[in-house]
């Protein structure tokens, strides 16, 4: 007998494979004994395109899943089953709060900044928003076809200092200096948006289901969240406390866990208030971040998890010689 789709991505078999690793997870989280190095590479259909036809792709998408169900099974490597729509890519939060997003020759997006002021940021409408309306009814429309085994990624919901930089460019860190009460209003609106999209996808989206964006290598356990922390490299330690730590904490205590913080740069100077942010129970390096690895591992908190990808700079080899496969989720299958 041929199984449909929402059979083949319900399956006992791949839900129980899912817990089973969400188990092994969890354990990590709360600090267990690592008998085997936790390794992850998630099984994605992943897009950034932005149009009527977003439904084709899903269920495009959900049939090529079907067909690396038995992949997912790997007993050696966390392989979830993912769908992640992110239309306009980095700059999907930019959209609904007014800028003029569009696409470049080679796909990928831009936005130009917004011309107000500093300061004159006012908060969406959302319930009125058509960008957000779409992305409601994606999440709607999943939910119907009925796969319990795939998980739904959240768009690119990011964090304020990146979404600030989005719309300013660099006004917004002058600003910091020049009209720090400015810099707080508009910082504080963006944060306020992030959340409040957070809450309605963890009203809607079963917790064992619902991760942020681009889970392949970011895969926590149900009822974790998590930020972009790309541009905090910008910051000098004291700007970063003062300003912005606060609404990173505030967002991700939207989740009953805490979660994750992702870092590409170079960002080491922020440790020590990230160790002292209870709310901030992972962080996930690549790229330049990864190669700071041994001081993530030993100046963050001994309950923070790491997930590594490694890189030139830091291979797997190392990765394991720093860390000894504790506090470690190694995002590759070698």
């Amino acid at each position: 007998m041929t199984l449909t789709i929402s059979e083949r991505l319900s399956s006992p078999e791949l839900l129980d494979s899912r817990a089973a690793w969400f188990a092994r997870l969890e354990d990590l989280f709360a600090g267990g004994p690592a008998e085997q190095v936790f390794r992850m590479l998630g099984i994605m259909k992943y897009t950034e395109a932005d149009g009527p036809d977003w439904y084709v792709w899903m269920d495009r998408s959900l049939a090529e899943l079907g067909e690396d169900a038995e992949r997912a099974a790997d007993p050696r490597v966390f392989r979830p089953l993912i769908l992640n729509y992110n239309p306009h890519g980095v700059h999907f939060i930019d959209h609904l709060l007014g800028a003029e997003v569009f696409q470049m020759e080679d796909a990928s997006w831009q936005a130009h900044p917004l011309s107000a002021p500093i300061g004159s940021l006012q908060p969406p409408d959302l319930d009125h928003l058509p960008g957000w309306q779409v992305m409601k009814d994606f999440a709607r429309a999943f939910l119907s076809r009925d796969v319990r085994g795939v998980i739904f990624a959240l768009p690119t919901i990011a964090s304020a200092l990146n979404i600030a930089l989005n719309l300013y460019g660099q006004e917004i860190l002058a600003a910091l200096y020049e009209d720090p009460d400015a810099a707080r209003h508009d910082l504080r609106v963006i944060n306020e948006v992030l959340c409040d999209i957070h809450r309605w996808y963890l009203a809607h989206i079963p917790p064992e289901q619902m991760q942020c964006i681009v889970p392949d290598g970011r895969c926590q356990p149900p009822g974790y969240g998590q930020l972009c922390g790309c541009s905090t490299q910008l910051l000098s330690p004291r700007l970063y406390r003062d300003f912005v730590a606060p609404l990173d904490a505030g967002l991700l205590a939207v989740y009953p866990h805490g979660g994750m913080i992702h870092l590409c740069g170079a960002h080491a100077q922020h440790i020590p208030t990230w160790r002292a942010m209870p709310e901030l129970r992972s962080v996930q390096l690549n790229d330049r971040a990864s190669e700071d690895l041994d001081l993530y591992f030993n100046g963050l908190h001994e309950d923070q998890v790491l997930y590594v990808h490694p890189c030139a700079g830091m291979p797997v080899e190392r990765i394991l010689d720093i860390t000894g496969g504790k506090r470690l989720v190694l995002v590759s299958d070698s």
